[in-house]
């Protein structure tokens, strides 16, 4: 079974989707954290953003070590992230990848929950379940501050809900892969919800939808 969970950053997709992958014994794979494993390289390799062809080359010499790098949660690599997705070469680098994870999840699991910006409507298209996770980019900017203090970071709620909403105009009108639900996908909208109710909404659709 795949489950695909999509959504903005800090609308709470994964922290659904690991819970989700506790409840039932599936492989979990954030996806996003492959593209922030990539900007990290890129940046600690000094590579210029608009140089297609070298981003493209340091996602294909990705390696599953890079995913546990310190760091990745960092707002810089965030930001970085959302600029180098934006590169047909990156996400086509990175694609294969995370089909096989979904086709043939590790560890011999009986399946996968994946979470993204894309998951739903370009990796796996045929998931049996499709979740797109929102909510307003105010309360989403207002967690990922917190997440932030709470990190030790010095940061200043404005300037994230500025970057906040700069990354999602790119991750929406990128060419390849803009954010959005797919056709089929189910929309849980989480501003007015805990993790616990959000996760109950989930619940009940993949319940619903499994075998």
């Amino acid at each position: 079974m795949i489950i695909a969970i999509d959504g903005p950053a800090a609308a709470g997709k994964g922290t659904l989707a690991r819970h989700l992958a506790e409840t039932f014994d599936f492989a979990h794979l954030d996806t996003g954290a492959i593209y922030r494993a990539t900007a990290k390289k890129v940046l600690d390799l000094g590579i210029d953003m608009g140089d297609e062809a070298a981003c493209t080359e340091a996602a294909r010499q990705l390696q599953p070590a890079d995913l546990l790098a310190d760091g990745l949660r960092d707002e810089a690599v965030g930001q970085a992230a959302s600029k180098v997705s934006a590169i047909p070469g990156v996400r086509a680098a990175l694609l294969d990848f995370q089909r096989d994870f979904a086709k043939t999840p590790p560890d011999g699991k009986l399946g996968a929950v994946l979470d993204g910006r894309d998951v739903g409507t370009v990796v796996c298209p045929d998931a049996d379940v499709k979740l797109f996770i929102t909510a307003s980019a105010e309360e989403r900017a207002r967690r990922r501050h917190k997440e932030l203090q709470d990190g030790g970071q010095n940061a200043i709620y404005a300037r994230v809900l500025e970057e906040m909403k700069e990354r999602d105009a790119r991750d929406q009108s990128r060419s390849v892969a803009p954010l959005k639900p797919a056709d089929d996908a189910v929309i849980i909208d989480t501003s007015a919800l805990d993790a616990d109710a959000a996760f109950e909404k989930a619940l009940e659709t993949v319940r619903a939808k499994r075998p």
